[in-house]
């Protein structure tokens, strides 16, 4: 699993880079932007529901994220992916901001040695797709919320041989 999670980030480098400016279906659950139309309008207060401790399961593994509520147009989020026994796979230091009249979100990996993935300022760029009043959708990720407590988060990734993968990410809010 961390041989595969290593190359994540460069997988999801290469998809949002093909990936354009319009709205088409990517997968079941996601999008991708091509060059016939421009990001979705969004503002954070439309992805409130966000905020707060989740808990779940992703690429066969534990996870951890917390998102802060919004404040100076940006919301920020951290993310841990592990494995009880042997500990942890990755880090995500995560950043949703309004740009225009859009959102985008800005995704930094880190290993278990709190080493970055991407270049000092580099870093993975999901643009808006389009919003609806229980799914955030951007180009290679969506979530779409099934009650206050409940997401099902989809992330794609592209293969060596071109072809695309989606991943569940399975959230539950988790109280203190």
């Amino acid at each position: 699993m961390k041989s595969y999670c290593k190359y994540f980030g460069l997988a999801l480098m290469c998809l949002i880079t093909t990936a354009g400016f319009a709205q088409e279906k990517l997968t079941e659950h996601t999008f991708k932007l091509n060059a016939a139309s421009k990001p979705g309008k969004g503002k954070l207060e439309e992805v409130d529901w966000l905020v707060g401790s989740w808990q779940g399961t992703a690429f066969g593994e534990q996870f951890e994220e917390v998102w802060n509520p919004a404040s100076a147009g940006t919301m920020v989020g951290m993310f841990k992916l592990f494995d009880k026994e042997k500990g942890i796979n990755f880090y995500e230091l995560m950043l949703l901001k309004e740009e225009g009249d859009s959102l985008e979100l800005w995704v930094k990996h880190f290993s278990a040695d709190f080493k970055a993935w991407e270049e000092k300022d580099d870093f993975v760029k999901f643009k808006l797709v389009r919003l609806e009043k229980d799914a955030i959708h951007f180009s290679g990720l969506s979530l779409y919320r099934k009650s206050p407590d409940i997401i099902n988060g989809y992330i794609v990734m592209k293969s060596k041989d071109e072809s695309y993968t989606e991943h569940l990410i399975a959230y539950q809010r988790f109280f203190d």
